[in-house]
C-alpha cells in the first residue's frame, strides 16, 4: 500500500495519513455492518488496487491528480452500488464455482507454512507445532496461540532496530483533489476494475458461499461513500475482503454461525488500533519475515481451504467447471489489470452454461 501511494507522488506524510484513514475507514465499515445486519461483513483495501498504483508509476507525479482518480473510482463504485441487478447476480453464483474460487484464492497462502518451514524452520516450525498440538487439544486455541508465538518470536529476533524508524500516529494531511482527465481515464477507471473485479465481487460470492446474503448495495454504496471522503486525506478505494472474509465468515471465527459477525467486529476495532499506530505498525511489520506472517494466516485458513475444496467437487456434474475455476483462480494470473479470482469465476461460469447446455441438448425429447 506504502509502495503503491508512493508511486503515484505521495509523500511521506501522505502515504502515513493515507495508510491511517484507510485503516479507520475498513475498521469502521466492518463494525457498522456486521452490527447492522449481523452478517459477517469484512472490509480492506483494494490490494489489487494497490498493486495497480504500482504498476501505473509515471501516470501522474502529482498525489493531488491521483486524488482526484481515487475519488471517481469510489464514486463508480456507489453508482454500481445503486443497480439492484449486481446483487441478484452475484447470488446466482454456482456454489461449486464460487467454492473453488475461494480455494484457488486461498492455496497460495496455505502453502506458506509449508515454505516458511524451509526457509525459516527455527521460526516456523515452533508455530506449526505449537499450532498443531493445540489444534489437537483445544482447537479454538489453535490460532491465538500460533498469533502469539509467532509475536513473540518476531520482537526477539527483529530486537529494537525497528523503533529508529517507528513514529508515533500520523497526522490526516487533507490533499485537495486536481482532476485531470488523461489521469482519470488511466487511473481511476483501472483501479474500479480491479477493485470490483478483484474484490467486491469474489468478497460477496465467499460470504454467499458460506451461507449468508451478502448485503452488496449497503457495502458497495457505503464502502464507495467512505473511500471518496477517505480519498481527500490520502487513501485508495476501500473495499468487500475476500481472502479475510473467509477467515470472519468461516468455522474458525465460530463453532456457531449466527455469532461469526463478532469476527469483523473484532478486526475492525484492530484496524482502528493499528491506523492510530501506523508508524510503529508499519516499522515492525516492516522488520519482520513476511513468510512468517503469511504462515500463521495459512494456518489460520487451512480449516476454509478443507471446506472450500469439498463443496466444490461435492457434486460430480460440476467437477470440471470446478477445478477449471481452481486452477485458473489458484494460477495468479492477471489479465488486462483484473486478477485471477474474477477470471476463474468466469470460466468456471462459462464451462458450467457449456456443459450443462450440451447435456440439454443431448438428453432425449420426450
Amino acid at each position: 500500500m506504502l509502495a503503491g501511494l508512493a508511486a503515484v507522488g505521495a509523500t511521506e506524510s501522505q502515504s502515513a495519513s493515507g495508510l491511517l484513514v484507510i485503516c479507520v475507514v475498513q475498521g469502521l465499515l466492518s463494525i457498522v455492518l456486521s452490527t447492522v445486519y449481523r452478517v459477517p461483513v469484512k472490509f480492506a483495501w483494494s490490494t489489487p488496487g494497490a498493486a495497480l498504483l504500482v504498476a501505473t508509476a509515471g501516470v501522474t507525479g502529482r498525489f493531488a491528480e491521483a486524488v482526484a482518480a481515487f475519488i471517481v473510482a469510489a464514486a463508480l463504485i456507489v453508482l454500481v452500488g445503486l443497480w439492484p441487478a449486481l446483487e441478484r447476480l452475484i447470488g446466482r453464483i454456482p456454489r461449486p464455482v464460487s467454492s473453488a474460487m475461494l480455494a484457488g484464492i486461498l492455496l497460495p497462502l496455505c502453502l506458506a507454512p509449508v515454505k516458511a518451514a524451509v526457509a525459516i524452520p527455527l521460526l516456523a516450525i515452533p508455530v506449526i507445532l505449537v499450532w498443531l498440538l493445540l489444534y489437537r487439544l483445544a482447537p479454538r486455541w489453535a490460532v491465538p496461540a500460533a498469533i502469539v508465538l509467532a509475536g513473540i518470536l518476531l520482537a526477539v529476533t527483529a530486537g529494537d532496530g525497528w523503533l529508529a524508524g517507528a513514529h508515533l500516529a500520523p497526522q490526516l494531511v487533507f490533499v485537495a483533489p486536481v482532476f485531470d482527465p488523461l489521469v482519470v481515464v488511466s487511473l481511476a477507471i483501472p483501479l474500479f476494475i480491479v477493485t470490483m473485479a478483484g474484490q467486491n465481487i469474489p468478497g460477496a460470492a465467499i460470504l454467499n458461499n458460506f451461507g449468508y446474503r451478502a448485503p452488496v448495495r449497503s457495502a458497495l454504496v457505503s464502502s464507495g461513500v467512505m473511500s471518496g471522503v477517505g480519498a481527500l486525506f490520502g487513501g485508495i478505494t476501500v473495499n468487500f475482503a475476500a481472502l479475510t472474509q473467509a477467515l470472519t465468515a468461516g468455522p474458525e471465527a465460530s463453532p456457531d454461525r449466527t455469532r461469526r459477525w463478532i469476527a469483523p467486529v473484532a478486526a475492525g476495532v484492530t484496524y482502528i488500533a493499528l491506523g492510530l499506530l501506523a508508524g510503529v505498525a508499519t516499522a515492525f511489520v516492516s522488520a519482520s519475515p513476511p513468510l512468517l506472517i503469511e504462515a500463521v494466516a495459512g494456518l489460520a485458513l487451512l480449516s476454509a481451504l478443507i471446506g472450500a475444496v469439498v463443496a466444490a467437487v461435492e457434486e460430480a456434474a460440476h467437477r470440471l467447471a470446478a477445478i477449471l475455476t481452481f486452477l485458473v483462480t489458484a494460477s495468479g494470473i492477471v489479465v488486462g489489470g483484473v486478477g485471477s479470482a474474477f477470471w476463474g469465476l468466469l470460466v468456471g461460469a462459462l464451462v458450467m452454461l457449456w456443459l450443462g447446455w450440451r447435456r440439454r441438448a443431448a438428453s432425449p425429447r420426450p
